[in-house]
């Protein structure tokens, strides 16, 4: 049995809190919390399930010296020195937030962490964190002579309950130029950045030195309700962020999101097309293959809002890696570095453990 504390009781929090108390090897035994009506709740109640007997606290060090295996770690921004400090108690580290493939990027504080506690850390996720580097990996098996992989999310944001993100991050409502001042770009950028490296990598492309990147916006053209308010004609309803790796200037990665408030009153031209909500994995080669993810989507903005599918899904992604990341030798491990992870049988259905 591997002892979790989960860091932090948002969307993906309180998901991976459900999934950790379902899953045969897991154990809750602490969670922090960053709000002060939620301090000293049962983590259960905080949840919306039956008392699990935790108490959450925002005192880091009370969890720094709980005798834990792992912390699932998803707050809405990375703390590094935060991050290193756990990997160095010898608790090891799954987030959703980033170190999904390092590559040349400096993480020699977080490597000597990593070998201080004797630890792991892994990224993972899903959009950074699965379908634009895993699953395209997976699919690309079944091709030669690949010459691109595409990866694809097309999303009605008016389902993610973070009103706050919608309108002062992502900077949904306001005018075109003061979209295009977005900090996603470089946000995700490092994530997707990240994700296009792993791919280049294991397939062997060598990329021109310098990355691609791409911002569209499409103007509400009626007024559109949406999560933030009435969004009044002329101002930002839509976005479309692309990355790129090139080769001889000819992308051969492409990773793409496409977030709207709905379909309709929106610039001509913007919509999910026929295939609806949706991700996509595309890879080009001999034979080519186009998968679609449809299920990460929910079938009504008040059933987002009440659970995301697709944040579910994120969360799952990293408690399912949790027993993997464990069990692995020290330092920053990517899916490259691990065994095939998978989630388990419903209680009902599985074998004891």
């Amino acid at each position: 049995m591997f002892k979790v504390i989960q860091w932090a009781t948002g969307g993906v929090g309180k998901a991976a809190i459900s999934y950790i108390a379902a899953h045969p090897q897991l154990e809750l035994v602490g969670c922090w919390v960053s709000s002060d009506d939620k301090v000293g709740r049962d983590v259960g109640e905080i949840c919306g399930l039956p008392a699990l007997g935790v108490i959450a606290t925002s005192d880091v060090e009370v969890l720094m010296a709980l005798d834990a295996d792992c912390v699932m770690y998803s707050p809405v921004m990375a703390d590094r020195a935060l991050v290193s400090r756990l990997l160095a108690s010898g608790k090891n580290v799954v987030t959703p937030l980033g170190w999904f493939y390092p590559g040349d990027r400096d993480v020699g504080d977080l490597e000597a962490a990593c070998m201080e506690g004797g630890t792991t850390l892994h990224g993972t996720g899903i959009h950074p964190g699965g379908i634009t580097e895993r699953f395209p990996l997976m699919v690309s098996a079944l091709s030669a002579s690949i010459t691109h992989v595409r990866a694809e999310e097309f999303s009605d944001i008016r389902t993610y309950g973070a009103p706050a993100v919608i309108s002062d991050i992502m900077l949904f409502g306001k005018t075109p130029e003061e979209a295009a001042t977005s900090p996603m770009v470089q946000f995700l950028g490092d994530g997707f950045g990240q994700s296009m490296e792993m791919i280049a990598a294991e397939l062997g492309f060598d990329l021109d030195p310098d990355p691609r990147a791409l911002h569209e916006v499409a103007v509400a053209t009626a007024p559109i309700e949406s999560p933030i308010g009435v969004i009044k004609p002329g101002l930002v309803a839509a976005q479309r962020f692309t990355w790129q790796r090139t080769i001889k200037g000819e992308p051969v990665i492409t990773v793409r999101v496409n977030w709207f408030m709905g379909e309709e009153n929106l610039d001509s031209g913007w919509g999910f097309g026929e295939g609806g909500e949706r991700f996509e994995v595309e890879v080009t080669g001999d034979p080519s293959s186009h998968v679609t993810f449809h299920g990460w989507h929910p079938e009504s903005i008040a059933a987002g809002l009440e659970r995301n599918p697709g944040i579910v899904a994120t969360a799952n992604h990293g408690v399912s890696a949790i027993p993997y990341v464990c069990q692995a030798e020290p330092g920053i491990k990517t899916y490259l570095d691990l065994p095939l992870i998978a989630g388990r049988a419903a209680p009902a259905l599985s074998v004891a453990e």
